[in-house]
């Protein structure tokens, strides 16, 4: 059945153009298919900018804040790779204002409803500034994504879409705080009422957002083969690998006062969000487990729509692409096999495994 939510594929994501410099010769520049970043645009007269060190502090922000995106994003040429550290570092700092993790320079923490909607609704207006090629100089993610953008068919409008989703994740908090919801004690059928993913459509419309909107950035930095469903490929393997995100962190989503699972799925099965004495998730009849393996089959089938991306790929981006989705793939199995796993801590892979999964990624071997 086709989802009436899903977005059309559009040809600008589809295919990729060869990078271009952004000065002209003799300003110093290097040959951008050389695997070197150009040293300087300029944004407006007499205000040159060093796009060198923006990427490098986009890759910074990668290595040190991408525990599995940076293992697909290393098998990339440098070109794609500063791009899509650059496309990761403003994915990032969206996700740090809704979690209440961003540090903007020279101020306060953004903890507040009020403060991350005025956050969010700065970095919407920089989106907007990139998108008219006049970024804030001074930012060196701007600057990077700006470039990137400039270089690959990049769809600056899913950075919008994330803005959405994070938007939706910050009005669950404040309505959390509003209805007193307590991870502590669990979540009662009345809260369950008020969250906002009834049914599983509406929690693929949050995936889509916050996860498929990724998808299709990374997707305009790989570049593809033409192909009409490229596109809604990327799309499904970003809300694949939200699913695995939101099975994996359950509790941790709980305690901090949210609920990403359909609530008309829980109660049919009669699974209850609820954490015990010792601060895990209480199960004792195994009503949520069963519908953990339920959710797991489920998301198999979108990461087997979303690999067809794959073929269409260049090696290089297939083994990207096929390492991220490698990792998320293995942590799902591994969470369908002992549901229990994740109730009273965070899953995740080994260093040595996920090197595994990126060599075979590289290999050409998804499974």
């Amino acid at each position: 059945m086709t989802d009436p939510s899903r977005p059309t594929a559009t040809t600008a994501a589809t295919t990729d153009r060869s990078p271009r410099p952004t000065t002209g010769p003799g300003d110093g520049s290097a040959d951008p298919e050389d695997g070197t970043a150009t040293n300087r645009t300029e944004d407006a007269p007499g205000r040159p900018l060093d796009l060198a060190a923006a990427y490098a502090a986009c890759e910074e922000i990668t290595r040190r804040e991408a525990r599995n995106f940076s293992y697909g994003i290393r098998l990339l040429p440098a070109p794609k790779r500063a791009a899509l550290s650059a496309v990761y570092a403003l994915a990032r700092r969206i996700d740090d204002i809704g979690d209440g993790d961003f540090d903007p320079p020279g101020g306060a923490t953004v903890i507040s409803f009020e403060e991350k909607s005025a956050a969010l609704a700065e970095v919407r207006a920089s989106i907007r500034a990139m998108r008219a090629q006049r970024p804030d100089p001074s930012d060196p993610v701007l600057v990077g994504v700006t470039d990137a953008a400039r270089r690959y068919p990049i769809p600056l409008g899913a950075f919008e879409e994330l803005v959405d989703g994070v938007e939706a994740d910050a009005r669950m908090d404040r309505d959390a705080s509003r209805s007193g919801a307590d991870g502590a004690r669990g979540v009662d059928h009345q809260d369950l009422a008020a969250r906002p993913h009834t049914t599983f459509d509406d929690m693929t419309v949050y995936c889509r957002q916050v996860a498929g909107s990724v998808g299709r950035l990374c997707l305009g930095t790989f570049g593809s083969r033409p192909h009409p469903r490229a596109a809604e490929y990327a799309d499904a393997l970003g809300i694949a690998l939200q699913q695995t995100n939101i099975l994996r962190d359950i509790r941790e989503d709980l305690r901090n006062g949210r609920v990403y699972l359909p609530t008309g799925e829980l109660a049919r099965f009669g699974a209850e969000l609820r954490l015990d004495d010792a601060g895990a998730l209480a199960d004792p009849d195994g009503a949520l487990a069963a519908y953990i393996r339920f959710a797991a089959e489920r998301a198999r089938g979108w990461y087997v729509e979303g690999l067809k991306l794959l073929p269409l790929l260049d090696r290089r981006s297939a083994a990207c692409a096929g390492a991220m989705a490698g990792i998320y793939r293995r942590l799902l199995e591994d969470i369908a096999a002992e549901p229990r796993s994740v109730y009273a801590q965070r899953r995740s892979l080994s260093g040595a495994q996920k090197i595994g999964v990126a060599l075979r990624a590289l290999a050409g071997r998804t499974a």
